[in-house]
């Protein structure tokens, strides 16, 4: 490594809280599904920001739209109206068939947001006495990090050292219907889950699952919040993953990229009352729903759908999956994935993916490792076929390498 990379490294570790162990490559440019370092390396992104940068880097008509937002006007606070704010309520609204939109801005936020407004909901409209609102929640679950989330984390990392954290949840197995079904009690006002969890390492629930899930919080007046803030907007070769199953979930979160990686853009989509449960002053954010922030979404919203990069996720992701299936190596005990949110999970005895994801950046392809024996794929929706196939001979070859 040059000087600079090594001064960069060595001054982002003296100043910087210690909280991640990023692979060690130091980037200054993206383009497309690319990524470049301070030394003029050229990376595929298998990563895409955990899937904020859906779009591609850079993507110029976001970019666009950014740019022209920012000379008009950036920040109101929400003491008074701006002219992007309704409109992108009217927008996200009609391409998801939302009835109600709450605006933040990061993940994290956005399910903060809805574990607020279900108890709000469970109290004042269900009936449930004051106080002891419960939220079911899955083992295994990842929905941000901030000290009421990471209260109902079952990763010992997450939660080490950071209580006493809030009651109120219980935590069943992912995909086990009958799981719900028995924590199910007239307390319970809603089941927050992902389609698919990403962190844990892209793990697919039976078939059926959500749709028996469904049919549960339907019949006893359960909130159904799906966390499809990795999931949503394309990533999985649909819309939201929750179509894969065909049903419709009571609250949406959605954040990540529906900004397209500029811009810190979450928001919580409700089908029916539980956002009308909120009244001035009980809930809200500075930068929630800045002009900004709206001008960005909605340039995002807009290229995802002109650009087919839905319909190219589902399509260039079988492909991924395939080409990943064909690779033979004792290295590999599964391969898993939906459209273009994919996993090689690892044998523990071929050791941490850790360094396969190294061996990988050395073949100009940034992936991460997640749960130490699994490696994580999701590049931007507007990755090509030549690029998959590309990318498959890099994986092929390091997945099959002897690192002994």
């Amino acid at each position: 490594m040059s000087a600079s990379v090594i001064d960069l490294l060595a001054t982002e570790a003296r100043f910087g809280a210690n909280n991640y162990a990023p692979i060690g490559v130091v980037l200054s440019r993206g383009e497309g599904v690319w990524v470049w370092d301070t030394e003029g390396n050229r990376y595929l992104d298998c990563l895409s920001a955990y899937s904020a940068v859906s779009q591609g880097h850079c993507h110029p008509k976001i970019l666009a739209a950014m740019v022209e937002q920012a000379h008009r006007l950036t920040l109101t606070s929400r003491a008074f109206h701006n002219d992007q704010l309704a409109l992108f309520y009217e927008e996200i609204a009609a391409l998801t068939g939302s009835h109600k939109v709450l605006p933040m801005n990061s993940g994290a936020e956005a399910v903060e947001s809805a574990i607020k407004s279900v108890r709000k909901w469970g109290y004042e409209v269900k009936g449930v006495p004051d106080g002891e609102a419960e939220i079911i929640v899955s083992a295994d679950n990842f929905h941000g990090r901030t000290l009421g989330v990471v209260g109902f984390s079952t990763d010992a990392e997450t939660r080490g050292h950071f209580g006493p954290f809030a009651p109120g949840f219980r935590i069943i197995p992912f995909g086990d219907a009958a799981a719900l079904e028995a924590a199910i009690t007239q307390n319970t006002v809603a089941f927050l889950v992902e389609p698919i969890q990403g962190e844990a390492g892209v793990i697919i629930p039976p078939v059926g699952y959500f749709t028996k899930v469904r049919e549960l919080c339907t019949a006893h007046n359960v909130m159904l919040v799906l966390d499809e803030i990795q999931t949503g907007l394309g990533r999985t070769g649909k819309l939201l993953a929750e179509q894969h199953e065909g049903i419709e979930a009571d609250v949406t979160l959605l954040g990540k990229a529906l900004s397209g990686g500029f811009y810190p853009v979450s928001a919580v989509l409700s089908n029916n009352d539980v956002l009308g449960t909120l009244r001035p002053g009980q809930h809200g954010s500075t930068f929630g729903g800045n002009p900004l922030a709206c001008a960005v979404a909605r340039a995002a919203m807009r290229v995802l759908v002109e650009e087919g990069m839905i319909e190219n996720a589902a399509a260039q992701g079988a492909r991924f999956l395939e080409g990943l299936k064909d690779i033979r190596a004792n290295t590999i005990r599964e391969v898993r994935g939906r459209g273009l949110m994919l996993a090689v999970e690892l044998h523990p005895e071929a050791g941490r993916a850790r360094r396969y994801c190294e061996a990988l950046q050395g073949k100009g392809i940034l992936a991460k490792d997640t749960h130490e024996h699994t490696i994580r794929i999701a590049p931007p929706l507007v990755i090509t076929s030549d690029q998959v196939d590309w990318a498959l001979e890099q994986f092929a070859t390091v997945l099959t390498q002897d690192f002994s």
